[in-house]
C-alpha cells in the first residue's frame, strides 16, 4: 500500500483552503493538543507494546463497554448514524457489542465460517457495515472490504482471487453478484442488507434476529491476517494487500491519539467511501482505540451544502474528508453557517495529514510541507539503491525497515512475493511517492514514483483502464496518465490511436463513446475524464509506451 497516496484532512474550525493546496490558518488558533504536549514528546510517549495475541474486538471495544457499565466513560455514544430522512442510529459500546456477537454467530453458526476464512464486504455507509467489520474480528474471519461502484468484472476477480466463501451486499449489488456466482468455486454463502427477499440469498436481518447474543471471542495472534485491500497498480489486476490484527488495532493509536488527538468526548466524522482503507483507519480503529464516537452521515454523494449543515447541526469535534471535498466547501458561502462567530464552524481548524508524516498540533505550519515523519516511522529520502540522501535533494520517501520492521506496515500483497520484494530497497520500505526533506525535518511532497492516478480520493491503475479501452474496436493502441484538474486535483487523460476505419468519425461523437463504454466495463470512476486522439505514442526502443512522457507533458514539466 502506498502510504503518501492517502490522504485526507482533518478539521477543527473554518479556515481558507486555496487551491495550491497549502494550508494557512487566517485568524484562528488551532486548539491545544489534549494527548501531548508537542511533537517532541509525542515520540518520547509513543512506545506500543505488542502482545503474542491481539484481538481489536475483545481488548479495546469490550474493554470500553465494560467502561460504560461502571460509570467510568462519559455519555457519548460508540456510532452515531444519520441520513438525509433525518433517521438516526446510535449505539453505545455495549450495544455495538451486542449486536456484533449476534452477528458473529451467524458467521460462525448458519454460514459455518472458520478462523481466517474470508468475507467479501460491498455496502454502503449503513450501519450495518461497521457490524460486519467487528463481527469479523469476533469471528477471526478476514475482511475484504470494496466499493459499491464496481462492476460484475471487478467483482468476479476479488472473489476469485481472494477465495472468498462469504459476501454480504445490498440488493443493488445483488444482481452482479449472481451474474459472476457460478464461476467463483469458493463462494458458499450469499447474505443480503435489504427489507426484501432474494432467491439463493440468506437476509442479514433475519439472520441476526434470530441469532443468540453470546459469543466468545475467537483467539488471535496479533500477526494473523484481519483485512485485505485490493489495491490498483501500474501492470496488472488489483492486488490484495494484507494487514495484521496488530498493525490496525495497535498502529493506529498514532492516528487517533496523536494525530487526530481524539478523546472519549470528541465525535469523528469521516467521509471516506467504505470500500477503501481510509474508512478503516478513521471510521473504525482511530476513533475507537480512543473510545470516541464514529459518526457517519449516509449521502448518496458528496454534497457540500449538506455536509456544512451536518457540521453546524451536530457536536463534531473532527471532520476528515479529502482534498476535493474541501474545494468544493469553500466554494460556498461561509455566512450562512456562522451565527455572531458562535456557531459550530467559527470554532472549527484544520491541518494537513497523511499516513507516515504529517503536521501535528503544537508544531509550526510550513505551508505545502506534509509536516515531520510519524513517532512510529523513521522516514527518509534516499536513492535507487537504498542510500539516505541530503537535505533538501530530492528522492524516493522510505520508511527504514531494518533491523526491525514496523509492525503497522502492511504485510505483504498476499500471493505474490515479487511484487512485494519489489516495495523495499536496501534498509527502507518504498512508499512510492517522491519528496524532499528540509533542514528542519520537514518532508515535502513531489509526486508519485509510480503511473498510479489518484483523481478525488480514488486510485486508479492505468493498466485497468487501458485494457477496457483496447477492447473498443475503434482503439488500436491507448496511453493512460493524470492530468491535472482544479477539483479532483487530477483526473484519468487518456491517449488514443484508432483503427484506420475509425479516423474519419467525428471525434466528439466517439470521446464520448470511449468514455460510456469504460464506464460500463470497469467501474464508473475508472472513465477517462480527458481523451486526446494522437497518431502514436512515444515509445522506448523495445516498445514501452513512456507514459512518463505523456504525464510530463499534461503536468507543464521539461
Amino acid at each position: 500500500m502506498r502510504a503518501i497516496g492517502k490522504v485526507s484532512f482533518q478539521l477543527k474550525a473554518l479556515s481558507i483552503f486555496p487551491s495550491n493546496f497549502k494550508c494557512q490558518i487566517r485568524g484562528h488558533r488551532v486548539s491545544p493538543p489534549q494527548n501531548f504536549t508537542g511533537y517532541e514528546s509525542i515520540k518520547q510517549q509513543y512506545s506500543p507494546q505488542i502482545p503474542e495475541y491481539f484481538n481489536f474486538a475483545e481488548d479495546v471495544l469490550d474493554v470500553w463497554a465494560e467502561k460504560e457499565k461502571k460509570g467510568e466513560k462519559g455519555s457519548n455514544p460508540a456510532f452515531w448514524w444519520v441520513n438525509d430522512r433525518k433517521q438516526e442510529v446510535r449505539w453505545s459500546f455495549e450495544e455495538l457489542g451486542f449486536h456484533s456477537r449476534r452477528l458473529a454467530n451467524v458467521l460462525s453458526g448458519a454460514c459455518g465460517l472458520n478462523q481466517q476464512d474470508r468475507v467479501f464486504l460491498v455496502l454502503p455507509r449503513v450501519p450495518e457495515w461497521w457490524l460486519v467489520n467487528v463481527a469479523c474480528l469476533r469471528t477471526g474471519t478476514v475482511l475484504l472490504p470494496g466499493t459499491s461502484q464496481m462492476t460484475a468484472r471487478d467483482i468476479l476477480h476479488r472473489l476469485q482471487t481472494s477465495g472468498a466463501r462469504c459476501v454480504i451486499t445490498d440488493e443493488s449489488l445483488a444482481p452482479l453478484l449472481d451474474a459472476v456466482a457460478s464461476q467463483c468455486s469458493s463462494l458458499q454463502h450469499k447474505i443480503l442488507v435489504s427489507p426484501t427477499k432474494r432467491e439463493g440469498w440468506k437476509n442479514f436481518g433475519d439472520l441476526v434476529r434470530n441469532a443468540s447474543s453470546d459469543h466468545e471471542c475467537v483467539k488471535t495472534r496479533s500477526d494473523d491476517p484481519m483485512t485485505i485491500f485490493f489495491t490498483s497498480g501500474t501492470t496488472g489486476s488489483p492486488k490484495m494487500t494484507q494487514h495484521s490484527h496488530s498493525s490496525y488495532g495497535i498502529g493506529l493509536t498514532v492516528n487517533g491519539r496523536y494525530w487526530l488527538d481524539l478523546t472519549e468526548r470528541d465525535v469523528l466524522w469521516n467521509t471516506s467511501d467504505t470500500g477503501w482503507a481510509k474508512s478503516a483507519w478513521s471510521s473504525v480503529y482511530a476513533p475507537w482505540i480512543q473510545g470516541a464516537c464514529v459518526f457517519i452521515h449516509h449521502m448518496p454523494r458528496f454534497d457540500s451544502h449538506t455536509v456544512l449543515e451536518t457540521l453546524s447541526s451536530y457536536p463534531i469535534s473532527t471532520f476528515c474528508t479529502a482534498p476535493t471535498a474541501y474545494r468544493m466547501l469553500v466554494q460556498e458561502d461561509m455566512s450562512r453557517y456562522l451565527s455572531g462567530g458562535n456557531g459550530v464552524l467559527a470554532s472549527l481548524s484544520f491541518h494537513f495529514q497523511v499516513l507516515i508524516a504529517g503536521t501535528f498540533k503544537g508544531m509550526k505550519i510550513k505551508a505545502g510541507a506534509f509536516g515531520k515523519a510519524s513517532p512510529e516511522y523513521d522516514v527518509q529520502v534516499v536513492d535507487e539503491a537504498g542510500n539516505v540522501l541530503p537535505r533538501g535533494v530530492e528522492g524516493n520517501l522510505g520508511i527504514r525497515v531494518k533491523p526491525h520492521k514496523p509492525f503497522s506496515l502492511f504485510t505483504e500483497y498476499t500471493g505474490d512475493p515479487d511484487r512485494t520484494a519489489e516495495c523495499y530497497v536496501g534498509d527502507f520500505y518504498l512508499t512510492g511517492d517522491r519528496g524532499v526533506m528540509d533542514e528542519d525535518d520537514y518532508l515535502w511532497f513531489v509526486g508519485r514514483a509510480d503511473d498510479v492516478i489518484l483523481s478525488a480520493g480514488y486510485r486508479i491503475g492505468p493498466f485497468e483502464v487501458e485494457n477496457a479501452l483496447i477492447e473498443h474496436q475503434a482503439v488500436a493502441e491507448s496511453a493512460v496518465v493524470s492530468s491535472p484538474d482544479p477539483i479532483r486535483g487530477e483526473v484519468v487523460k487518456a491517449f488514443v490511436v484508432l483503427t484506420a476505419e475509425y479516423k474519419s468519425q467525428d471525434q466528439d461523437q466517439l470521446k464520448k463513446e470511449l468514455q460510456t463504454y469504460v464506464k460500463r466495463v470497469t467501474a464508473p470512476y475508472k472513465y477517462p475524464r480527458k481523451v486526446e486522439f494522437v497518431e502514436q505514442l512515444p515509445k522506448t526502443v523495445s516498445g514501452k509506451i513512456r507514459r512518463v512522457e505523456l504525464r510530463n507533458k499534461e503536468w507543464g514539466r521539461s
